[in-house]
């Protein structure tokens, strides 16, 4: 059954509005995110669908993203069998460089039309499961703590117990004081605390040090991406767990990673690096070197958490839950046909073959700036 050929290869470059601005170490969103679409057609007729969620500061851009797909990928994809997963994820790799982003679009479409296909859902291809839900984390990065703290209540209603805050952006005093906020009314949930690169070298010291005696989880990234040397002085000075993630985009960053000591766990992003089954292999190395990981997000539809949902739902090393909150509670409209099932401050994974839900095409082409799709 996935001996069938790929007949098409379809685009759609979304512009999708969110609820609010977001501040992050390396930069603020406002006003929309943007995605890339792909979708990926059979002989059959049969339909498999991937997303690339890019940023400009971390990432790459959806622009480039989209090119690489259309005018790269392209002639590696169509024509070629459903099944060959492998052989096109590499001849994607030799065509262009990095634009990982694309290329777990590309084999998120790839894996859920193969699972369509044999009616199996994507976990299925990535080894079966060995978790059928995923504890949800929810950022907080308003610019208005306000709104981060009525934000808050909703997310204890509907029984998330984890937070991740986003610090760095404005001043310490601002990050210590929503720390002490937290810790005297919501000393239940989980907090974690999340700097994105955000701190420069002669202040991270200090800063991490305050943090840490809040009793957070952990702390993520404290500084720029290269500066490994500092990231694991950073780590010896601290007992709270420092969690890597623009560091660390593929099996070999996790290599050098535990190879340098700077980290005790990683943030497992399919967007970062470049598909499902790569990600698996960032976790397993982190677990083969005793580090803990958990599943990241990017600013992402239901679609790209479907992908990394299955992803976590087959990788017993990643234990420390998932950021797949976009969809609900930060996107306007999200672009699937029903919504993620979310329960008890968790993500289900879908049953149904491949990812289990599929995108609303009249979405699709509401919300589009550019597409390339077949007549």
């Amino acid at each position: 059954m996935t001996g069938e050929t790929i007949v098409a290869l379809d685009l759609w470059h979304l512009k999708l509005p969110v609820a609010s601005r977001r501040d992050h170490g390396i930069g603020s969103v406002a006003g929309a995110v943007e995605v890339v679409i792909v979708r990926l057609t059979s002989e059959s007729g049969a339909v498999g669908y991937g997303e690339a969620s890019p940023w400009s500061v971390f990432t790459g851009t959806p622009e480039a993203a989209y090119a690489a797909l259309d005018r790269y990928i392209r002639p590696h994809v169509v024509g070629a069998r459903v099944g060959d997963i492998a052989a096109i994820m590499g001849n994607a790799n030799k065509a262009v460089a990095f634009c990982t982003d694309a290329k777990a679009a590309l084999e998120t479409a790839l894996l859920d039309l193969a699972g369509r296909i044999a009616g199996v859902p994507v976990s299925a291809l990535l080894g079966g499961r060995c978790r059928e839900t995923i504890p949800l984390s929810c950022s907080l990065a308003d610019p208005d703590f306000g709104a981060d703290l009525a934000l808050i209540e909703r997310l204890k209603a509907d029984g998330v117990g984890i937070v991740k805050l986003k610090a760095g952006v404005q001043d310490h005093q601002f990050d210590m004081m929503r720390l002490d906020r937290l810790a005297a009314d919501h000393d239940d949930l989980d907090v974690r605390v999340d700097y994105n690169q955000g701190l420069s070298p002669d202040e991270a010291a200090g800063r991490v040090y305050d943090v840490a005696m809040m009793d957070v989880t952990f702390i993520e990234q404290p500084v720029r991406f290269d500066q490994f040397t500092l990231m694991a002085r950073l780590r010896e000075t601290i007992d709270v767990p420092l969690i890597a993630d623009e560091s660390v985009f593929g099996p070999e960053d996790m290599m050098r990673a535990v190879a340098e000591g700077i980290c005790d766990g990683v943030s497992i992003k399919i967007m970062k690096s470049g598909g499902p089954r790569r990600a698996q292999a960032v976790a397993a190395i982190a677990a083969a070197s005793g580090l803990s990981a958990y599943g990241g997000d990017m600013f992402e539809t239901g679609l790209a958490h479907l992908a990394g949902a299955h992803t976590i739902a087959a990788s017993p090393a990643i234990t420390l839950g998932c950021e797949f909150y976009q969809a609900k509670y930060y996107l306007v409209d999200d672009i699937l046909t029903e919504p993620l099932p979310y329960e008890g401050g968790a993500i289900r994974v879908p049953d149904g073959p491949g990812l289990g839900i599929l995108p609303d095409e009249g979405k699709l082409a509401h919300y589009a700036v550019a597409t390339t799709v077949a007549a």
